[in-house]
């Protein structure tokens, strides 16, 4: 039996996706779940988050041996030529938490797979083995990873577009969160991503039937959308949170309409239904100091400088992050 994967994905960038998740992580590990992290955003953001330059630097070293799957690309790079997924070596962050490095070569990978995408209909069976390789790679890896480690759960970061490499992500995602801003950009993503996951998940399911004796296993591709994360506004100027406003009221009608494919609500009290997660603040003040020392901000202490009301901003994320790790999980088990 697989390991859930659950993906926190959106195509527009900056709403704190990579933070989410680095907290997650950690905050899943101290809920007593033994976590896998996987970094699929080229940017490898989350990896910078987790990993000092020096260790990174020793990661993307190219005179580091080829066959030693390093990073989720070392791992999959054989695929590019005759040879097969190497085992991830993972980077060890807590007893419960494990991380699977992202690498900047990943880009390179986005052409192999939008080949394979066309080739997994091709008419020969005989030829299905390498293009359902190619698009599975990412949740063969994560597999092998989170069987080592004994894993409770998979939790993935993707870069912010609907590209070849987030398809083959999200194909292996059982489940999907998606962190939203209030502004227009987000409300526009929205509309955007409901309708391609809905085809990515259709066009999967055509590909699976397509090879009718599969030489391995291959993931569900349920991505199911677990609901979204609202980061809400910090500024207090009268317009901005007019603005906020807006937009936050917007969202619930949209994620239903085009994630959920449900009717537009008649009610405004009526219209979230359950699909808000959270609304997080941006505890903007902490991070820079969280980031300072790699730890999340619900355990930076006085001696990283969370003294006076940093000290009861730290309290209230711990609870805030506990609260939506609780939520999240609850959906998962729902699902199982």
């Amino acid at each position: 039996m697989s390991v859930p994967v659950l993906t926190f994905f959106n195509n527009k960038g900056g709403v704190g996706k990579t933070s989410l998740v680095f907290h997650l992580a950690w905050m899943f590990a101290e809920m007593g779940k033994r976590v896998v992290a996987i970094d699929l955003d080229p940017q490898a953001n989350l990896t910078s988050a987790f990993l000092p330059e020096e260790a990174l630097e020793e990661l993307w070293d190219p005179q580091v041996p080829p066959k030693v799957g390093t990073t989720i690309f070392r791992c999959i790079q054989p695929l590019t030529k005759v040879g097969d997924i190497l085992p991830p070596v993972v980077q060890r962050i807590d007893p419960r938490l494990h991380l699977i490095p992202g690498d900047l070569a990943l880009a390179g990978f986005e052409d192999q797979l939008s080949g394979a995408w066309t080739d997994a209909m091709g008419s020969n069976q005989d030829n299905l083995f390498r293009p359902f390789r190619l698009l599975t790679a990412f949740w063969q890896v994560a597999q092998m990873a989170a069987k080592d480690q004994a894993a409770d759960l998979i939790l993935a970061d993707v870069g912010p577009n609907l590209g070849a490499i987030n398809r083959s992500a999200l194909i292996g995602s059982d489940h999907v969160v998606i962190p939203l801003a209030a502004d227009l950009f987000s409300l526009q993503g929205l509309r955007n991503l409901g309708p391609t996951l809905i085809a990515w998940r259709s066009d999967w399911k055509k590909r699976v039937a397509n090879w009718e004796q599969p030489d391995f296993d291959l993931p569900a591709g349920t991505m199911m959308p677990e609901g979204y994360i609202l980061m809400q506004h910090m500024e207090r100027l009268s317009r901005a949170v007019k603005a906020y406003k807006k937009w936050a009221d917007r969202i619930p009608n949209t994620y239903r309409e085009s994630v959920t494919c449900q009717p537009k609500a008649l009610q405004a009290s009526n219209i979230n239904e359950g699909n808000c997660l959270a609304r997080l603040k941006h505890y903007r003040s902490l991070i820079p100091m969280a980031q300072e020392v790699r730890k999340p901000i619900f355990h930076l202490n006085s001696a990283d400088g969370a003294i006076g009301n940093h000290s009861q901003a730290v309290r209230d994320a711990w609870s805030d992050f506990k609260e939506l790790a609780v939520a999240i999980d609850n959906r998962i088990q729902d699902a199982v």
